[in-house]
């Protein structure tokens, strides 16, 4: 049965969506393997008969709720207090309002969005050029599903039994380290284009009118968390805390949420759930075939025949996931390759939540690479620019987050000091 993953790549470029090229590839895997054709109302009600799963529609529904409800606005001011007078202030801004909204919505579309609507036209209006500004936007936007809350972790760990509030806990220094070093970059780009900042520092009374401003925003990662780790709520139960506490906020205390947007987020909400739990159902097909055919098991014998060792294992990990993420989805890659490189890394002895992590990170950075780079058609298009135009600053800033992620690959520590933290 290994030849389903070349035929399922091969249904992949000829641009048949996901969820049918793995439809199509387990029904004939199936009928050639002779299973009974009952397996797949089974394999796609049991891969979505998860209590976890309930957290996904939630935190989706929770991002678009602060997207929509002045949450962005009032995290942009504060970044703009903090650092907007340093070199390339609107840029620094722009990364640090990325990572204060990864804190609060755990999509990097939604993180894009957000933040990409309030500062692309500003900064391009104060004369940064075009292509530099939406290629750092999209690129500090691979940083929301990182920073917890994380849709992909809290998929990742309804797969593989890891416990959710430890990947949580591992995102958090993961995400800061890809948010300095495109501050880093963005300095250096500054300085060889005269990106200046602000004239003024922000004084004390500013700094803390906009902390503030953005304190209620800010609470909601600290609730998710210090409940989960305080074992008030689950991660499950976290998400009806988000919708609630965004509800809340954008409707009754910032009043910018009408009853009419809450109706169309719900109606988006349901359409984008629906869209991942078909894939998690199509996939958990093609998943059970390939396992009950022996392929993941060959396949981790057969690399651990070369005895690679730990470094050369997660550097063909890292090299494949970077490969897959430049034309599947996040969330498709994240369900097709678990099951096969999750024993890979724990036969070199890599930790789940270790495992996690850069598989988050490498799957989140496929997002801003052509020619599924699902992030870049955000800003591309708040910036009316073709992706094309986009490559000669974009290229630069992925090989900032490759870098970050060789860090978090190889220094196991730095990842796993918050979960040992917690444990």
């Amino acid at each position: 049965m290994t030849w389903l993953i070349p035929l399922l790549f091969g249904f992949f470029l000829m641009g048949i969506p996901i969820t049918f090229s793995l439809g199509v590839a387990s029904l004939l895997g199936l009928i050639i393997a002779k299973v009974p054709l009952l397996l797949v109302v089974q394999r796609l009600w049991t891969a979505v008969d998860t209590f976890s799963l309930v957290a996904v529609p939630l935190f989706i529904l929770a991002g678009e709720l602060m997207s929509h409800g002045g949450i962005s606005r009032r995290l942009v001011d504060f970044a703009q207090a903090l650092v907007g007078h340093l070199t390339s202030g609107l840029a620094m801004v722009a990364v640090v309002a990325c990572m204060f909204f990864a804190a609060v919505s755990g999509s990097a579309i939604a993180d894009a969005a957000a933040i990409g609507g309030l500062l692309i036209p500003t900064m391009i209006a104060n004369k940064y050029h075009p292509p530099f500004t939406a290629s750092l936007v999209a690129a500090a936007g691979t940083i929301g599903p990182i920073i917890p809350p994380s849709i992909p972790m809290v998929l990742y760990g309804a797969m593989t039994n890891t416990s959710i509030a430890m990947l949580f806990a591992g995102g958090f220094i993961p995400g800061v380290l890809m948010g300095l070093g495109l501050m880093a970059y963005a300095y250096y780009v500054g300085k060889q284009r005269g990106y200046l900042g602000r004239e003024k520092r922000a004084s004390l009374a500013e700094i803390a009118q906009g902390f503030v401003n953005a304190l209620l925003a800010m609470l909601m990662p600290v609730i998710i968390i210090g409940g989960i780790i305080s074992g008030i709520f689950t991660p499950t139960e976290s998400g009806v805390v988000a919708v609630v506490y965004a509800l809340i906020l954008g409707r009754f205390v910032y009043r910018e949420l009408a009853w009419r947007d809450i109706t169309r987020l719900l109606y988006e909400t349901g359409l984008l759930t629906g869209k991942i739990l078909f894939i998690l159902g199509t996939a958990s097909i093609f998943s059970w075939l390939l396992t009950v055919q022996g392929v993941p098991q060959r396949v981790t014998a057969a690399i651990a025949g070369l005895n690679p060792g730990w470094i050369v294992m997660l550097l063909i990990i890292n090299l494949v996931l970077l490969f897959v993420g430049t034309f599947i989805d996040t969330i498709s890659a994240l369900v097709i390759f678990t099951p096969l490189l999750l024993p890979l890394a724990m036969s070199v002895g890599v930790d789940p939540i270790h495992f996690g992590i850069i598989l988050a990170v490498n799957l989140t950075i496929g997002m801003i690479t052509p020619p599924v780079g699902v992030v870049l058609f955000v800003t591309t298009a708040i910036a009316k620019l073709s992706i094309r135009e986009m490559m000669r600053d974009l290229t630069p800033m992925i090989g900032v987050l490759v870098a970050a992620l060789v860090i978090i690959t190889y220094w196991p520590g730095l990842v796993m000091w918050v979960p040992n933290l917690l444990k």
